[in-house]
């Protein structure tokens, strides 16, 4: 049998790792290429990028815990490597800042180290720092130090693969969602990186659901170009009569023994209920190998969430009305470039068994409009204005293309 082998989930008992939180014996072969081709190979930058993939990637199996660790593999990501190389940080810079992703990768008893070294560090480089997507582990060890200030950011929903089965069988309408594509002859599949590699029907479905956005494609922790470093990841692919109409990227969350749901991609020509069965095969295979914990993810905005006391005192309420004011107008009124009430919905409606609330934290004194800039350039790849010059440029072409559509021109 092949791991492209399946039923109609796609899944095949015990082709799926294991997420545990050693990664010993854990070697570069992992990563799709082998070190004595790349001696002979590469040099220089290159290699340096490489060795830097190697080295986060054996910490994130070792110690990643955040749900983004994984996710500092992704292209355009940098990583900071403590002086021992005992930990890593991934971050980008934008806006005069370094945004971090998620939070330090390191021993649970390294952290605070880890953040004084890597404050120095960016003290040195003349940059502030923001941990985006910082969840309660660094703002209950940063709650006693100072200066910092957190944002409550929003929610990420939380499941127990073993207990999808009662969950489907007490929601029709997700049932239905299912048999809608599969009466349609959708499949699901997992492949191998191998596979993956270079096939144009991924990328031709990733450009369809692109085009579909308000935003120009974003990058940071949500880069869409993560086919080409699937390294530990899986991956399933959705096909209707051979043909790939979505596919589903589940990475590792190593130490919590589980997976984010990176992507859920579909494709201009995929039947209504592809995203579910794509989900349904992970959520089943992920079950099946012992993992106990899957998100789909920040959900930004969310209110379903409530930060916790035990996340630590972090200054006054009115300090922030202003901006607690802000993002409800974003929430409110940004739909047409970001539908934030559609995705919290979308994600309800599988039935998490929690939601965890997930923060920005600056080693600045409060949060304010540089914090917010800076987040916004670590996504948009660019400043600010001209990401919302494009995306303006970007709604204009649209709204133009369903006028042509709507008239039959």
């Amino acid at each position: 049998m092949s791991a492209e082998e399946s039923s109609r989930t796609g899944k095949r008992r015990g082709d799926a790792p294991r997420i545990g939180g050693d990664a010993e014996g854990a070697g570069s072969e992992h990563l799709g290429f082998e070190r004595p081709r790349l001696e002979q190979t590469i040099s220089g930058h290159a290699r340096s990028e490489q060795d830097s993939l190697e080295r986060a990637r054996e910490l994130i199996l070792q110690h990643g815990v955040n749900t983004t660790s994984y996710q500092i593999l992704n292209p355009g990501i940098q990583r900071w490597f403590s002086p021992r190389r005992n930990a890593v940080v991934g971050y980008v810079e934008g806006g005069g800042h370094r945004v971090v992703a998620g939070e330090p990768v390191s021993a649970e008893e390294d952290v605070e180290s880890v953040v004084d070294a890597f404050e120095s560090d960016s003290a040195a480089a003349g940059c502030p720092v923001v941990y985006f997507a910082a969840e309660r582990r660094l703002a209950r060890a940063l709650a006693s130090r100072g200066p910092w200030d957190r944002l409550y950011l929003g929610a990420q929903p939380v499941w127990r693969p073993q207990h999808w089965p009662q969950i489907l069988a007490s929601k029709a309408s997700l049932r239905a969602q299912l048999h809608r594509a599969l009466n349609k002859g959708v499949e699901v599949h997992r492949w191998s990186a191998q596979r993956a590699a270079g096939e144009p029907q991924l990328s031709r479905c990733l450009d369809e659901w692109l085009s579909t956005r308000g935003l120009p494609p974003l990058h940071f922790l949500v880069e869409p170009q993560t086919l080409g470093r699937l390294f530990d990841r899986q991956l399933f692919v959705a096909q209707q009569r051979g043909q790939v109409v979505g596919f589903l990227v589940l990475s590792p969350i190593p130490r919590r023994n589980g997976w984010l749901v990176e992507q859920n991609i579909r494709g201009a020509g995929a039947p209504n209920g592809t995203t579910e069965l794509l989900l349904d095969g992970a959520m089943t295979a992920a079950a099946e190998t012992g993992s106990n914990f899957v998100t789909l993810g920040l959900c930004p905005l969310s209110r379903r969430a409530t930060p916790s006391e035990g996340d630590g005192a972090w200054g006054r309420r009115e300090e922030r009305l202003w901006l607690r004011g802000l993002l409800a107008w974003v929430r409110a009124h940004g739909r047409r470039f970001y539908n934030f009430d559609g995705l919290d919905a979308y994600k309800a409606k599988f039935l998490p068994e929690h939601w965890e609330p997930i923060y920005a934290i600056t080693s600045e004194r409060k949060v304010g409009i540089s914090t917010l800039y800076a987040i916004a350039a670590a996504f948009g790849s660019t400043s600010p204005p001209v990401l919302l010059a494009r995306a303006l440029g970007r709604a204009v072409k649209q709204e133009a293309r369903w006028l042509r559509q709507r008239w039959g021109g």
